[in-house]
């Protein structure tokens, strides 16, 4: 989809993060508009067409999860992605939960962003909702060890790899390992995209086919 069919929403509280993102985003050629609070994006919510919602995760009226929620079928219409601070992650992935599509960890580059914003906006016209089917993650996880998979469980709740080591009596170093096997077997580019990957087929992963 081209950046001038659809507009970029940002919904944020601090001004400063609103004119940059707005600046950088109009630079590349993107429809832009910006919010200050969950509230006033609400309210315009219900109007907008061909929108993508690019949001806080943590502001003083709402937060970006309960953003999310509060949109219902608006929402549906309307592909979220949250900007999460780094010890967010387990916020981040109930906003994954709730209907986002991607969510950023602070700093990020500006590719990051604008590559986040188009694959939200391809949800706009159904093209390429998922980049994996659930029967490839399926068949991914079945290639990890059982550690693997332990690392991989503990990885996408947002535990560091100090905790993981602790968890599971391991070096931190030895955690770092797997973690790189995880990404490569799974084929996960970046940390949000191994939770999609793991969202795809939740509630329950498939626990038959590990190996030692």
């Amino acid at each position: 989809m081209a950046t001038d069919d659809f507009t970029v929403n940002i919904v944020d509280d601090e001004e400063a993060v609103r004119k940059s993102l707005a600046f950088l985003l109009t630079m590349r050629g993107f429809a832009v508009r910006v919010h200050d609070s969950a509230g006033t994006f609400l309210d315009a919510a219900p109007n907008l067409r061909q929108a993508v919602l690019v949001t806080d995760l943590r502001m003083p009226d709402m937060s970006g999860v309960e953003l999310i929620r509060r949109l219902g079928p608006v929402g549906r219409r309307i592909p979220s992605i949250v900007i999460t601070g780094h010890g967010d992650v387990p916020m981040a992935v109930e906003a994954m939960k709730a209907g986002a599509v991607d969510f950023i960890e602070k700093p990020f580059d500006d590719i990051v962003i604008i590559d986040a914003i188009r694959r939200a906006a391809d949800r706009l016209t159904d093209l390429h909702a998922g980049t994996e089917t659930a029967e490839t993650v399926r068949e991914r996880l079945t290639t990890l060890s059982d550690r693997e998979r332990q690392v991989l469980d503990l990885v996408i709740t947002g535990q560091p790899n100090k905790a993981i080591a602790f968890n599971l009596d391991i070096s931190p170093r030895t955690v770092e390992v797997h973690r790189s096997n995880v990404m490569a077997k799974m084929q996960a580019r970046s940390l949000p995209d191994l939770v999609r990957m793991t969202l795809s087929i939740s509630p329950a992963h498939p626990q038959n086919g590990r190996r030692a």
